[in-house]
């Protein structure tokens, strides 16, 4: 593709991935260097692969994808040989079996020859997109060679749209090879994928796979249609559910042994409107639970959980939505506490791992075990410390006070946004304003933010809006040392072992409420959550989005993390 430096330089500029200082400072330069202006793009700046793709396509008014973020459909990298992709440098990314239509990536869409090829070949309509050509390069390998793509070529020889009916019902027909291997492929994937659930969603024409990886979710595979039932089938097999059974939800639980290491997987089930949907979360065997210095706590605010669950009786409360690590940082603390001069009682919905030493109950609402039943008989088994999954109506909190008035520790989640609103929800739930204030001795808010890959990491000179910003929201927190230097500023690049996302692993960003003389006044006084914070920030409460710009400035996760998952 020729494009003029002048029209992909004013393109980036529009786009706003450079300045027009910078555009002019590059068409001097590429021409001193005697290289193209995509090569000199490459080469000498820092603007992403994507983005030059992206402009190039905008100025012919041609498609393009970014593989790195896009599914490749496995139905359509069956229907071109390696042999060929290689030769052309070309990758089947998706297929419109209505249509009959093979869309495809590569670096020279304009190929009227490879078009013309292609439709013979493959007697199926061709239509090209404008692609990287380190990405094509990347998926051919990843697609022909650990890939998805030859088990699923496997299974459709074996499982036509005719046979479909078939496979509803033959358990033989599940039992064998093809379905079994992507199942287990897709399980190898998201092992190797440090995925923490697995999505299987039918839809119309396709079954797309989805794996949360670091808490973001992100399509990897797509599936033909024809193949959802039985593998929906195999896994309910594994899982010991009821294969007949497509109208209501299940749950279920099986174990699987990779290469690397062993996990548990849980499994739900759901009726959608094109079929079953699975969810399949990950608890891996080993590894064993993080210390909380690892989770993200350090200085004040660990020396303040360590006093906190130090004390020998009162409520310790952890906040956050759904996915914010609330149990893993329990786990942990539990772990901590754990000794043999001690029992340690858990009830939880579900047990999510298995820790020696401690006693785990598993809530059973069928059979009448609830947090409310088990919390009862927790009291009458000499428990030291008790944890109760989720304090979420009106009898569960009443008898976890009652249990902290009685001389034990109590652990428990609470979903508020944040730490001060807690006491609100509490007297919300039917909790005396009085009580409250003589047992609760701590309240932890957390978010799960990403954090920057180790192996690309590199540091910038932050902007001066940036730093503005910084300095606003931290006030009297913000560093001493950077109010006369310069505050350089952390992100990934993106390489082969994030994954190109620029984040490795994950960190939380927490705040820590401890209930003062001070805080106790206006728990009696039921004072909102706007005063409860203010005085806790007299007192030295650090606020969820502080830590994380504290976090930012040591270089482990970047500001637009923090922005995504804190409340500002």
């Amino acid at each position: 593709m020729n494009i003029s430096p002048k029209k992909l330089l004013n393109q980036l500029v529009v786009n706003k991935k450079i300045s027009e200082a910078d555009a002019s400072k590059y068409e001097v330069d590429s021409l001193q260097k005697d290289i193209s202006i995509i090569d000199y793009l490459h080469n000498y700046t820092n603007i992403e692969r994507i983005e030059i793709i992206k402009a190039q396509a905008e100025i012919e008014n041609i498609n393009y994808i970014d593989l790195d973020k896009s599914p490749i459909d496995s139905q359509a990298v069956g229907l071109i040989s390696e042999s060929i992709s290689r030769r052309y440098k070309i990758i089947p990314y998706s297929f419109d079996s209505v249509n009959s239509v093979i869309h495809i990536a590569t670096e020279d869409p304009f190929d009227q020859s490879i078009i013309d090829f292609l439709e013979k070949k493959t007697n199926k309509k061709i239509i090209l997109s404008l692609a990287d050509k380190e990405q094509i390069l990347k998926m051919i390998d990843l697609s022909f060679s650990q890939g998805l793509s030859p088990e699923v070529r496997d299974a459709l020889k074996e499982y036509s749209p005719n046979l479909n009916k078939e496979i509803n019902n033959s358990n033989v027909q599940l039992q064998q090879a093809p379905i079994a291997k992507i199942v287990s492929t897709i399980l190898e994937f998201s092992i190797k994928g440090r995925a923490s659930d697995i999505h299987i969603e039918p839809e119309e024409a396709r079954t797309k796979v989805r794996y949360r990886i670091d808490g973001i979710l992100q399509e990897k595979l797509s599936l033909p249609r024809t193949i959802h039932e039985a593998l929906i089938s195999r896994i309910k097999i594994l899982s010991g559910m009821k294969i007949d059974e497509k109208r209501i939800p299940q749950d279920g639980r099986f174990s699987y042994k990779s290469i690397k290491e062993e996990v548990d997987l849980r499994v739900s089930t759901l009726p959608t409107v094109f079929g079953e949907k699975v969810v399949m979360r990950l608890l891996k065997k080993t590894g064993g639970i993080p210390s909380l210095s690892e989770l993200g706590f350090g200085g004040p605010q660990l020396k303040m959980l360590e006093e906190a669950i130090a004390k020998p009786y009162g409520i310790i409360l952890i906040t956050g939505p759904t996915g914010s690590g609330k149990t893993t940082t329990l786990y942990s603390i539990l772990s901590r506490l754990n000794k043999p001069t001690v029992n340690i009682v858990t009830l939880e919905d579900p047990v999510e791992y298995q820790i020696a030493g401690i006693n785990q109950v598993q809530i059973n609402s069928q059979a009448g075990l609830t947090f409310a039943t088990g919390l009862r008989a927790f009291l009458r088994q000499d428990p030291n410390i008790i944890l109760v999954g989720e304090i979420r109506d009106k009898e569960t909190t009443q008898l976890a006070i009652q249990a902290a008035l009685t001389g034990h520790l109590v652990f428990s989640t609470l979903h508020t946004n944040n730490a001060a609103t807690a006491i609100p929800r509490l007297i919300d739930l039917g909790a005396e304003s009085f009580l409250i204030a003589s047992v609760l001795t701590a309240i932890l808010a957390q978010r799960i933010s990403r954090k920057i890959c180790s192996y690309c990491k590199a540091t910038y000179k932050a902007p001066p809006e940036v730093v503005e910003n910084i300095k606003t929201v931290l006030g009297p927190l913000f560093p001493k040392k950077y109010l006369s230097n310069p505050v350089y500023l952390s992100k990934g690049k993106g390489c082969e072992e994030c994954g190109k996302s620029g984040y490795l692993g994950r960190i939380a960003i927490f705040e820590i409420l401890r209930v003062t003389m001070a805080i106790n006044q206006h728990i009696l006084h039921q004072d909102s959550a706007e005063i409860i914070e203010a005085t806790a920030k007299k007192e030295g409460f650090v606020r969820m989005i502080e830590d994380g710009y504290l976090k930012v400035l040591d270089g482990v996760t970047t500001m637009e993390e923090v922005l995504r998952v804190a409340e500002t």
